[in-house]
């Protein structure tokens, strides 16, 4: 893979690299979020080239007008190169939107305070797997994945691009040559690495497999990024062969790229500073300040280091001074830039309630920032707590009431502690087919087999059992007779109370127990009383 010179472009194959780390983590729905920032980020740069690329063909067209015989060959090049990189673009914003449309959610509104105009199932990972890896059926008609077209679309248009250049080897008063094409093949960055397919895993499986929406966004804006810095690499070299002592350029801007745009507290921020739409006679006699402060510059770069022992948004103002190869004259363009500084932290949250219930599995999920999942280690006390799984999602078992504290420390993450209470499952609720009690129609009554244990709003996947309950008749107008029943089921006797039933007669379910997941012994329920219609 070459190695892009451009400040700009190694500042978007860097985003690119975290995003691909922060995919190999079981992250939370806070940092995927980051993806949209990253999305944005790229976007912008995206706009900002488009701007230079726009600049560079006005000067190249007006450069070749000194000589438009002879130069006409590189304006109509130039063309062809830009419609293919518009048709480039537009052929992965429309990925980007047959993707959201699988998923039937479209967008968040642009003013939703948390998700503004981001797709609705952002971290749906099987709707990139379906259409870009494996593909899928729609209206009866099996629709091939487009991971392999996305490949094959990045490896075509890199070498229809490459055979404009090469179309125009010899072409008179140019120094375009098998050498200098073979340099600028070297800065073209729109390209596939095959440097992670195998014979059991493609280039589409590797990238897209099981990758959420929100990652596969910015994936997609890198290509389209990588196809605007070829169009500018191709641009440029381009237009150097018009004249080249007499192509000048006469705007600047500020660029800064950083290694990250968020740092833990306690990391230094790193950033590259330099100036955009320049050439190497600009660097003579420039001068970069940061803060009023100058920096060493080598072939137009400097770097800027700043503490972050304070978290927050910060900012510094970038000015740099050089002669304009257009006016002569010294000028100064300044800037601001942001980056942000944010501290490790860690939160444990209990997936279902707020405390921990005895006799049942109690999932959690762990979110450490600045922490990868393979250091954090969590351990707990109180309540007969036990900890069992791995990386950010564990399951925690408890046997005593009261309360219970899980610890989580790891990497550099000081040990955290997490208080939770520890209590039985509630009281289930006795119940005779669908009622708790009250009237019941006659023929109904009998067709009931035993009492019921119902645990009305309890999100867990637990069941109590009957251990037994007293069962009276009262008919009208005769006395009580009552039998012990054993269990939820009806003995032989209860059946006979209970196939005896007649309009006007009472029941009574009293002393119900029941044993619940965790239980040493039966808990009473109560009593249930049935009047007979």
């Amino acid at each position: 893979m070459s190695i892009p010179k451009e400040p700009r472009q190694l500042m978007i194959n860097l985003m690119y690299l975290v995003l691909m780390a922060l995919l190999a983590l079981n992250v939370s729905a806070e940092i995927i979020n980051a993806f949209f920032q990253i999305d944005k980020g790229i976007a912008k740069s995206n706009q900002i080239i488009d701007d230079s690329n726009e600049y560079v063909n006005l000067t190249l067209e007006k450069n070749a007008e000194q000589d438009l015989s002879r130069y006409k060959p590189l304006v109509e090049a130039a063309k062809e190169v830009r419609s293919i990189s518009s048709e480039f673009t537009t052929y992965f914003s429309e990925r980007r939107e047959e993707l959201v449309d699988e998923t039937g959610k479209g967008y968040y509104p642009d003013d939703d305070p948390k998700h503004p105009g981001q797709p609705k199932s952002y971290k749906d990972k099987d709707v990139t797997t379906r259409v870009l890896v494996n593909g899928y059926e729609k209206d009866g008609q099996q629709i091939d994945p487009k991971g392999p077209e996305i490949k094959t679309k990045v490896e075509e248009t890199r070498e229809r691009i490459l055979e404009i250049v090469r179309g125009l080897e010899g072409t008179e008063g140019t120094n375009i040559t098998e050498e200098t094409i073979a340099e600028l093949e070297k800065s073209i960055s729109l390209e596939i690495s095959d440097e992670y397919e195998s014979s059991d895993k493609t280039w589409s499986d590797f990238t897209f497999r099981k990758m959420p929406l929100a990652a596969v966004f910015p994936i997609f804006r890198k290509f389209q990024n990588d196809m605007k810095s070829t169009e500018a690499a191709v641009l440029n070299y381009l237009a150097s062969q018009i004249g080249a002592t007499s192509f000048k350029v006469d705007n600047f801007i500020p660029i800064a790229s950083a290694e990250k745009s968020y740092v833990i507290a306690g990391e230094p921020y790193s950033a590259d500073i330099t100036i955009g739409a320049s050439s190497k006679s600009v660097y003579e006699n420039m001068d970069i300040r940061v803060n009023g402060q100058n920096l060493r510059a080598q072939d137009g770069v400097a770097k800027y280091t700043a503490s972050s022992s304070t978290p927050g948004l910060k900012s510094y103002n970038v000015a740099i001074t050089l002669t304009n190869p257009t006016t002569g004259e010294r000028e100064t363009y300044e800037k601001k830039f942001e980056y942000e500084v944010g501290r490790r932290s860690v939160t444990v949250a209990a997936d279902k309630m707020n405390v921990f219930y005895i006799g049942v599995d109690n999932p959690i999920s762990i979110s450490a920032a600045g922490t990868s999942s393979n250091q954090l280690r969590v351990s707990g006390r109180g309540g007969g707590i036990k900890i069992s799984g791995s990386g950010t999602s564990r399951n925690v078992t408890v046997s005593q009431p009261g309360e219970a504290v899980v610890t989580v420390s790891g990497g550099d993450l000081k040990a955290t502690n997490f208080d939770f209470r520890v209590k039985r499952i509630p009281d289930p609720t006795p119940q005779l087919g669908r009622s708790k009690g009250g009237s019941m129609g006659n023929g109904e009554f009998k067709a009931q087999s035993g009492v019921l244990a119902i645990l009305d709003g309890f999100d867990f996947d637990a069941r109590c059992t009957i251990q037994g309950y007293n069962l009276v008749r009262v008919p009208k107008r005769q006395d009580a007779v009552n039998s012990n029943n054993a269990g939820a089921r009806y003995n032989a006797k209860s059946q006979r109370l209970v196939a005896a039933a007649k309009p006007g007669d009472i029941y009574y379910y009293e002393n119900i127990k029941a044993k619940c997941p965790g239980d040493r012994a039966g808990r009473p329920l109560g009593t249930m009383v049935f009047n007979i219609k």
